[in-house]
């Protein structure tokens, strides 16, 4: 007898999202649940037939696979990784139902002890864009649990050891039977690990930490941005019952910079000139992050918002070698409060002043007049 569509099975269209395939497959696994219909094998035979297509749907490579060739794609082990033959159901109706319910129907793939690893933990460090730029080290001083002194983070008093849990063991797992399915559950009695600590060690309470101060001494690299992340791996807080501790998070606030300002490793400025510097050309002296100097030279007849750039002169790299650069844009300034003289200068330049000087005002107006004419 010939396969049905996978998507007639599921009863979704082509275009279905991953979440409608996960929503059909549940209804029809629900529906014909073999513990639910008990000795009828069209029920058996149809959960089958929609985990199988469930199997293949919810995977994209196999999806993609059965777009293009159908069921030939899974025939004879073709299809390439996606090819599976003849569909395994005991195999592949295990990791169907974790997707669904988690560890649970996994089998406790998990390692026991990373339910007790310990918190990570976020600590706030503002620095100047000059730290930033150098780089820094730094001490920084936080708040957590650490672990316990005495019983080395055994939660055991000295000398004792953790025995195995009555209840499931030693294995931080119990089982039971429900119909068609065998579901294995964290024991409740030891959340999993496998111990119970029968001598618990008198200054932590069995816990295997503290609370206690921290200090750190800690380095900043050079380039650091506003927002920037570094993981301590292993500098949060500590586990219990032995476990691992977690990481601290440094997150990283630049201050802005009353005369920089920054873009990736770039670095912008803005240097006010004169109207004569602007028309005649100068040179300038401007600062840079570094807390030097640098000359540059204003060419004649420069426009208020000209960019100049110095090439190195930015930001380190914080991921490899060099630096971005610093921009330079020149604004010229207006004088507010003029002299007689400065007056009288201005008002002869005026007279003798002829369009080629201003060839961007000689077209605005010529453009005006045209508007107007027209």
């Amino acid at each position: 007898m010939a396969k049905r569509d996978y998507y007639e099975v599921l009863g979704v269209n082509k275009g279905a999202t991953p979440d409608q395939i996960k929503s059909a497959y549940r209804k029809l696994a629900v529906k014909h649940h073999p513990d639910k219909n008990k000795g009828d094998k069209a029920s058996e035979e149809k959960f089958k037939e929609a985990s199988e297509a469930y199997h293949v749907l919810s995977n994209e490579e196999r999806k993609q696979s059965y777009d293009n060739f159908g069921h030939a794609a899974f025939e004879n082990g073709g299809g390439g990784r996606g090819g599976f033959g003849n569909f395994d159901f005991s195999g592949s109706f295990s990791d169907i139902f974790e997707d669904f319910f988690g560890e649970g129907f996994g089998g406790g793939r998990r390692s026991r002890k990373s339910n007790y690893r310990g918190s990570d933990l976020r600590y706030d460090l503002s620095i100047t864009l000059e730290e930033a730029y150098s780089g820094k080290k730094q001490d920084i001083k936080f708040s957590t649990s650490d672990k316990c002194n005495i019983c080395k983070g055994s939660g055991s008093k000295p000398g004792s050891e953790a025995s195995s849990c009555s209840m499931c063991g030693g294995q931080g797992q119990v089982r039971s039977s429900q119909g068609f399915f065998t579901v294995q559950q964290t024991c409740p009695q030891c959340s999993g690990s496998g111990e119970q600590i029968t001598n618990p060690c008198t200054d932590c309470g069995g816990q295997g930490k503290k609370q206690a101060s921290k200090r750190l001494s800690v380095t900043i690299p050079k380039g650091v941005d506003d927002g920037t992340r570094i993981r301590l791996s292993g500098k949060g807080e500590a586990g219990t019952k032995g476990a691992g501790s977690g990481d601290l998070y440094l997150f990283i606030n630049v201050y802005s910079h009353e005369l920089f300002k920054r873009s990736d490793e770039n670095l912008f400025f803005e240097c006010p000139i004169s109207i004569a510097d602007a028309a005649l050309g100068t040179s300038i002296e401007i600062p840079t992050i570094d807390g030097g100097k640098a000359k540059i030279k204003i060419p004649s007849g420069t426009q208020s918002g000209k960019q100049f750039r110095l090439k190195g002169k930015g930001m380190p790299y914080m991921r490899g070698n060099g630096n971005g650069d610093l921009y330079i844009q020149v604004n010229t300034e207006v004088p507010i409060s003029l002299n007689k003289e400065q007056k009288e200068l201005l008002e002869k330049f005026r007279e003798i002043e002829n369009e080629k000087s201003n060839p961007s005002i000689k077209k605005f107006f010529q453009k005006a007049k045209s508007f107007w004419k027209n």
